[in-house]
């Protein structure tokens, strides 16, 4: 069993994750209302993984034998100035998401709690990913300028990504 205090920071960063999960259904809703379909879909799939990062934590914290525990969430940013806008506040959360997941692993190692260690290895991988995804886009987007015909083809590109879950 994982110590109460690391029971604790994991059912944190769970429920972040399902925060987060709401930073970018707000970001999509407001990709929606400017009728950028194919950002959406990015931003709703974005929504999904993040739930997908919050059952890894869910199940974990139950494997460990602990607790979860659910708690109330913050109102994310719902309004935005610009595509562009989106993506760098995205990526800014992006970063809060890895400083939570690097003191998470720094207590781990305090605790020399080497599973949870294991289990969190994978989620430092994923921040390398996500902050990479979101500086990649913003470069684009600084490309495009006010190019509609560059944003109609960035929106085109975003459309097409899927979920698929990977353990």
């Amino acid at each position: 069993m994982a110590s109460e205090k690391m029971l604790k920071a994991l059912n944190e960063q769970l429920n972040f994750e399902y925060e987060s999960a709401n930073y970018y259904l707000a970001m999509g809703a407001y990709c929606a209302d400017e009728d950028f379909e194919g950002i959406e879909n990015f931003f709703m799939v974005q929504a999904d993984e993040e739930r997908f990062h919050a059952k890894k934590f869910y199940d974990y914290i139950n494997d460990r034998d602990g607790r979860v525990k659910i708690s109330s969430m913050e109102e994310p940013k719902n309004e935005f100035s610009s595509i562009k806008d989106a993506f760098e506040t995205a990526l800014a959360h992006e970063k809060k998401v890895t400083e939570r997941i690097n003191n998470l692993m720094k207590l781990a190692h305090e605790e020399s709690d080497y599973a949870t260690i294991s289990f969190l290895n994978w989620f430092v991988d994923e921040q390398v990913e996500e902050e990479a995804t979101m500086k990649t886009i913003i470069a684009k987007l600084d490309r495009i300028g006010d190019s509609p015909q560059g944003l109609f083809m960035l929106n085109k590109e975003l459309g097409s990504r899927t979920f698929t879950p990977v353990e």
